[in-house]
């Protein structure tokens, strides 16, 4: 599609300074954008990028000053990051747009039900009980398991498996390959040192607006729910085990891990590889950073925390300074030993009295008369 600077000012809500025909047909960075794309500046590390660029249309923020002239029509907003949500969002829609109706490959059972406006692909299965809301896009390959419930507006990619009686809220976004609903991790241990499963008869709740990346696995309740509050968002690789709760607009980069039963309170944001013990409890707004282990709960809201065991990031960016100045520091302190063990057999001999070689002289002269006295 082709979009002109003042269409993507009136969907976006920004102001145009410029050409308002200028026009476009699809965005790229701003370090590669050329003549008739669009691109965005929204961090300052790029602002040099703002003088050279090729690109036809340029979104900034309202409050860049310019400290020279620039090539490409400027498009002005508060955000400039929600802005090209908005409008990424708007030439999404109309690339693919919304169908209406299952396909002939599909295999929905006469029991389940399906809203008004969703398009269902091929090869999709659709189980007894199921309940699909309206204008929803489930792509091919998708399966949804007895009793599953999926609320409006979701969007479901190739691969998704929901299994039974879990939930979808509305306008939830599934990546490809996504597991919800997948058995805990539970097993009880034998005398015979096996393993016998204990079944996991909970289920999956995913709140309105949440986005779960591809291939991530949120596994179901052994009793009761795996729970993800509204307007969270999990990355790719993640794994989500037995009775966890991730609260309201949590935020959790590729490859974490959150053992069962660990709280994850709201507003939580956790860098990638990030590891959870079983049974935490993570006071709201908590920020991990990448490759932290927790073993211990994080009871002070908006805490900020890094390192395995994890610990104060303040604290931990101080730790590590030191830690990579350790060789460095054994070395001075065998010198200062080395130096202190000098001072020390020097001070034994200054402590020696001054006539100490004439008493040892005396002693063998008196030793020697005696000597000559007995012959």
């Amino acid at each position: 599609m082709t979009l002109t600077a003042a269409q993507i000012a009136q969907i976006i809500g920004g102001t145009v300074e410029g050409d308002l025909n200028a026009s476009v047909s699809r965005g790229a960075p701003i370090e590669a954008a050329q003549e008739g794309e669009f691109t965005f500046l929204d961090n300052p590390k790029y602002e040099a990028y703002v003088y050279s660029t090729r690109a036809s249309i340029l979104l900034v923020n309202n409050k860049l000053l310019l400290e020279k002239p620039v090539t490409p029509t400027l498009v002005r907003t508060v955000d400039v990051r929600t802005s090209l949500a908005v409008l990424l969002k708007y030439i999404d829609e109309f690339n693919h747009p919304n169908g209406s109706g299952i396909s002939e490959k599909a295999s929905v059972h006469p029991e389940a039900k399906v809203g008004v406006g969703t398009e269902i692909g091929d090869f999709t299965v659709v189980e007894q009980g199921a309940v699909i809301g309206l204008n929803c896009k489930i792509y091919p390959q998708v399966f949804i398991g007895r009793n599953a419930h999926i609320g409006d507006n979701c969007t479901l990619y190739p691969g998704v498996r929901v299994h039974f009686d879990c939930e979808i809220g509305n306008e939830c976004i599934l990546h490809a390959n996504a597991v919800i609903g997948a058995d805990g991790f539970g097993f009880a241990p034998q005398s015979d040192r096996t393993w016998t499963k204990i079944p996991q008869v909970g289920k999956v709740v995913l709140e309105d607006k949440v986005e779960i990346g591809a291939s991530t696995c949120i596994d179901r309740a052994s009793l009761g729910s795996t729970v993800i509050r509204s307007g969270s968002k999990l990355d790719n690789l993640i794994h989500i085990a037995h009775n966890v709760e991730v609260g309201r607009n949590a935020v959790i980069a590729a490859q974490a891990g959150v053992a069962g039963s660990t709280h994850l309170g709201n507003n939580v944001q956790v860098g990638g590889q990030v590891g959870f013990a079983g049974h935490l409890r993570i006071a709201d707004g908590t920020q991990i950073q990448a490759q932290s282990g927790l073993a211990s709960n994080i009871e002070k809201p908006g805490t900020a925390i890094f390192g395995s065991p994890a610990m104060g990031y303040r604290d931990f960016i101080k730790s590590h300074v030191v830690f990579k100045q350790l060789p460095d520091l054994q070395r001075k302190v065998l010198e200062l030993e080395k130096k202190l063990a000098e001072l020390e057999n020097g001070r034994a001999q200054s402590a020696l009295p001054a006539d100490s070689s004439s008493v040892v002289l005396t002693k063998a002269g008196a030793n020697s008369k005696k000597g000559t006295s007995k012959m």
